[in-house]
């Protein structure tokens, strides 16, 4: 392994209105605060020179590693439902393109190192506390299970910038499947620009979905497979009680990764309408909301491939609207199949729906604790005299008496109780980034205390274990630590 990158970069071979060539900032005192070792060496890349001075410099931008080639990328978006027609990198840089040990290719980018051509009145730079965020949620992620962008190093700049406060700035290097967004696919098709719709939806064919080049008809099979990644995707946040925040088009990935963590947050109390993003003022991204929001994110990409689907535009509207008919059933699919393991129920019977329908509601009203309740119950299915989980409950007698029914239930399962708890541990984590915790973590880290960060990363690496010695991370907030707002990076 070698700490120099070794790009094969794809994207920068296409035409040049779907980037602008651009060169990271100078900044005055780059300092690393954290390599992902282990994903450095994902990367094929050597961690012990990366972790010190070159690493500073390469992860802030002042180093440029041979091959790369640095560019913003073009996109448009739907911005809480109203259409601009050219966002952009306006703070990101991608470096280029890698292929990790398993033959993969990912992008690796700057975000936060300084203004591009699509910056409009930005300044281009990160504060330091949306770098920390990302890093520690978007690893949560990984961690957990769910299709995520990752987190290689943070870096703080020196300088300061200017947002609520004077801050420290901070770059954060982002390592994705690719930053290819449905929001993309709008630049070009906003301007009436087919032939690079064209040749944009053929690189991701070439790139993500090599298996559908030969198909009939392989745009359609490509808007069905984004169909797909997405109506996987969005289950994985519900059962763990993740909010994103800002599902805009310009945040949803061709890839089927999460992307773009700023206003997003992880759910104490259960609530379907829990909204946290403080620009978010009418709910649109709220936690229950989400499935909708993504089929109508789905729905924008159908509209910029419609013209390559069918010589007709009736047919081809009546192929796109077919793909898109599939995803309430898929996403059911996988929600219903999560959730009845996260019960404990490995197998399906009629009235299960109604069974998990009426523990969320008991959720709802009686303010429980989204993942301590289903961590609870872990520790309940192993004995039957076990009543932990009550305790999540205003009204405990409530919840009793959907517990009977539960219990009766998984009475029913053909699985050995004995090996229950252990499944349903491996579903219900015990340790999520509670939002009070990452706002702790990054005021100690504008006071130049790093080890909270380090602390916290440590115990979201292994989410699903008990962890003991760290059990206060599993608490919720008490009254006065409750974060209800969370910002974007901007």
């Amino acid at each position: 392994m070698s700490a120099h990158f070794r790009f094969d970069n794809s994207y920068a071979t296409l035409p040049a209105a779907f980037f602008a060539r651009v060169t990271p900032a100078v900044v005055p005192a780059p300092r690393l605060i954290k390599l992902n070792r282990a994903l450095a060496a994902e990367l094929q890349l050597d961690p012990d020179r990366l972790d010190g001075p070159e690493g500073a410099l390469i992860f802030s931008g002042q180093k440029l590693p041979d091959g790369a080639e640095p560019i913003a990328m073009a996109y448009a978006g739907h911005q809480f439902g109203q259409f601009v027609p050219q966002l952009g990198d306006g703070r990101a840089i991608l470096l280029g393109e890698l292929i990790d040990r398993h033959g993969q290719r990912r992008d690796i980018q700057l975000k936060g190192s300084g203004r591009t051509p699509f910056s409009r009145s930005g300044d281009g730079r990160a504060a330091l506390g949306p770098v920390l965020r990302e890093y520690i949620v978007s690893e949560a992620m990984a961690a957990l299970g769910i299709p995520t962008t990752r987190a290689l190093a943070a870096v703080l700049t020196g300088d300061t910038v200017i947002r609520e406060a004077l801050l420290p700035g901070a770059v954060l290097t982002r390592v994705a499947s690719s930053h290819i967004r449905v929001g993309t696919f709008q630049y070009f098709a906003a301007r009436g620009d087919h032939d690079a719709v064209k040749a944009l939806a053929d690189h991701v064919i070439e790139r993500h979905y090599p298996s559908i080049a030969n198909a009939e008809n392989k745009y359609l099979a490509l808007l069905d497979e984004v169909v797909t990644r997405q109506a996987e995707l969005i289950p994985r946040w519900l059962l763990v009680g993740f909010i994103h925040g800002v599902m805009n088009t310009d945040n949803t990935s061709i890839a089927g990764e999460t992307i773009d963590y700023g206003p997003c947050a992880f759910m104490d109390a259960y609530h379907p309408g829990t909204v946290f993003s403080s620009i978010d003022q009418m709910g649109r991204y709220a936690f229950g909301n989400q499935p909708q929001i993504a089929l109508w994110n789905l729905a924008r990409l159908a509209e910029c491939l419609v013209p390559l689907l069918a010589p007709q535009q009736d047919q081809a509207i009546a192929e796109a609207q077919s793909v898109l008919g599939r995803f309430s059933a898929r996403f059911n699919a996988a929600y219903d199949a999560g959730l009845r393991r996260k019960l404990g129920l490995f197998t399906e019977r009629g009235e299960d729906k109604a069974l998990i329908q009426d523990l969320l509601a008991l959720m709802a009203t009686h303010q429980a604790d989204f993942t301590l309740t289903f961590r609870a119950l872990c520790a309940d299915a192993a004995d039957p005299d076990l009543d932990t989980t009550s305790a999540q409950f205003l009204d405990r007698g409530a919840y009793r008496a959907w517990a009977a029914r539960w219990r009766a239930r998984l009475a029913l399962e053909p699985e050995h109780a004995a090996t229950r708890p252990a499944a349903m541990r491996a579903v219900n984590p015990a340790f999520i980034p509670r939002n009070h915790r990452v706002q702790a973590v990054i005021d100690a880290g504008l006071e130049g205390d790093f080890a909270p960060f380090e602390e916290l990363l440590t115990v979201l690496a292994h989410p699903f274990d008990d962890q003991p010695q760290f059990a206060r991370y599993a608490e919720p907030p008490l009254a006065h630590e409750r974060v209800l707002q969370t910002f974007c990076g901007t």
